[in-house]
């Protein structure tokens, strides 16, 4: 898997592919989904509480006969709830899992430190081998720094061509911190601009394709999001093709967020 794959600085690997399950209700749809991911290839599945349908990703998974060992399973603490330990236990039974690869705060709800004591101990008793967060800036993931014994690995966050979160992502980086890319479509939005269909019919690719690329070439993990087996099909056929310098300059300048270096533009949480 190392090719497709990066190491994180626990030592565990994360694929730098998964299907993101967000807005895909709990049922067959779901199920679907994850199954076909699977069948293709993908071998990371990215799931939350708050997504309401761990249930059909355990489904899925299973329906797939994918070897459990053999797929990275993320799941993210609900800040509204209180105990993130009892959640990710929640969390197991809904999914049918003995542990999930990666458990990650969902948004800072309450201020980024509050959830991470609990975090680190879901990690203790094996319901997560990596804890991370998500939708953290720059200034939150240093509150977080200086409170945590066991630092978070990932930072998942919206991140394109258009959402370059460059100081963001730097600062991460500097502290051993993946980042990673949600919504590196824009939910779809991304994909009528013209330079990415420019660089796309170039290279004889399609415009998802080179928006996932963009995020690979860089070692960020991504997780588009797919109900059609044949776009789950599409978006994965990354690893057979690069971008050139010429190519990532054009997308790098479509950034429209100053390279900032916070995660979330309008929180939707309050304190």
């Amino acid at each position: 898997m190392a090719q497709n794959a990066r190491t994180l600085a626990d030592g565990n690997e994360i694929p730098l592919l998964g299907l993101g399950v967000w807005q895909i209700p709990d049922g067959r749809e779901c199920v679907d989904a994850v199954r076909w991911a699977l069948e293709l290839g993908y071998r990371h599945i990215d799931t939350a509480q708050a997504y309401g349908n761990e249930r059909s990703v355990g489904e899925g998974l299973r329906e797939s006969g994918v070897p459990r060992d053999e797929v990275f399973v993320t799941t993210k603490f609900y800040p509204a709830q209180k105990d993130p330990a009892a959640e990710a236990e929640r969390s197991l039974e809904r999914l049918g899992l003995g542990h999930v690869d990666l458990y990650i705060v969902h948004w800072p709800q309450g201020g980024p430190t509050w959830a991470w004591p609990g975090m680190e101990r879901a990690r203790e008793l094996g319901h997560a081998r990596s804890i991370g967060i998500s939708n953290f800036g720059a200034a939150q993931v240093d509150e977080l720094l200086s409170a945590a014994s066991v630092p978070p690995v990932v930072n998942q966050v919206q991140l394109s061509p258009y959402e370059y979160r460059r100081a963001l992502l730097d600062h991460c980086e500097g502290h051993g911190i993946a980042l990673e890319a949600y919504s590196p479509l824009g939910t779809g939005r991304h994909l009528s601009s013209g330079t990415v269909a420019e660089i796309a019919a170039r290279l004889g690719r399609t415009p998802a394709q080179v928006l996932i690329r963009w995020c690979i070439e860089r070692g960020i993990p991504a997780i588009p999001k797919s109900t059609h087996r044949e776009r789950i099909a599409e978006n994965a056929q990354l690893f057979d093709f690069s971008l050139t310098a010429a190519d990532l300059a054009e997308l790098d300048a479509l950034d429209r967020t100053g390279g900032t270096d916070v995660a979330v533009e309008r929180p939707w949480w309050r304190g």
